[in-house]
């Protein structure tokens, strides 16, 4: 059942490195770093779940020995945070090119650029 998540997590991250590399449409490869982003993310949880133990939140019945491990999932969480606050930025930066130079083509903004 694991070998499920692994085959999804690096199949969202060949996906997002294809639209990084062959697009040239900067909305395309933001959209590509952001699939492979989520990738990851899937990646680092799935490399983090024990399989029969429990998220680790305090209650009753449930020891330190049948809960996952806390920090994988502590990472994905400031992973999302980070990549949110980044895409919005490289969005940003996509609009300003944009009003600069009319399109959002990589190799015309090259070109025009000088």
């Amino acid at each position: 059942m694991i070998s499920v998540y692994y085959f999804g997590a690096i199949s969202l991250i060949l996906i997002g490195l294809y639209a990084v590399l062959v697009k040239k449409n900067l909305l395309k490869m933001l959209i590509g770093l952001s699939i492979m982003e989520t990738g990851v993310n899937l990646l680092l949880v799935s490399v983090g779940y024990v399989a029969g133990r429990s998220a680790p939140i305090l209650s009753e019945g449930i020891g330190p020995n049948q809960a996952v491990d806390p920090i994988p999932q502590a990472l994905v969480l400031t992973a999302i945070v980070i990549g949110v606050a980044t895409t919005a930025m490289a969005l940003s930066v996509a609009m300003i090119l944009h009003e600069k130079y009319g399109t959002l083509n990589v190799e015309e903004i090259r070109r025009l650029r000088g």
